[in-house]
């Protein structure tokens, strides 16, 4: 199923993880929907504006992969409204300044990005649900103990 002009169903739900744990990672109608306003309002805008392709490492995520991989059933990923992602040639903190900067989301996150490490650092997690968007800026680290931390950005 076409989402939008370069964006797919099928993309939006692979899951390696899925796939070898014989996961049913199938949405539904209404998270289809969903799935295809991030793709009409975040993911296609970022497609159009650089002109390269735009990788999804995650979207759409059931229920049973989200308690697989440790996530929660409550994520946006699992709602059809999140992607985390990355455009080919494109610095992931210059990406996700251009989100901030001109595009109406819901929570953006600039996730393990190390300067240091180079351009292609981490990932941006991008999510989208319409009215009320929050425009939650954040980026996402590891505290030396190796847990999670998000702070404004």
């Amino acid at each position: 199923m076409i989402l939008t002009t370069n964006f797919t169903l099928a993309e939006l739900t692979a899951s390696q993880t899925a796939a070898r744990k014989g996961i049913n990672n199938n949405p539904t109608a209404g998270q289809i929907e969903n799935l295809k306003r991030l793709c009409e309002s975040i993911l296609q805008p970022i497609r159009n504006h650089y002109d390269a392709p735009v990788i999804v490492s995650s979207g759409f995520r059931s229920a049973e992969l989200c308690i697989h991989i440790g996530s929660t059933i409550h994520s946006q990923h699992a709602k059809g409204e999140a992607a985390d992602i990355q455009v080919v040639g494109v610095d992931n903190k210059k990406l996700a300044h251009y989100i901030k900067e001109n595009l109406d989301f819901d929570q953006l996150i600039l996730e393990f990005y190390k300067e240091e490490e180079g351009p292609q650092s981490g990932w941006v997690h991008v999510s989208y649900v319409g009215k009320g968007n929050r425009k939650e800026s954040l980026t996402a680290t590891r505290s030396n103990i190796g847990k999670v931390v998000y702070s404004p950005w």
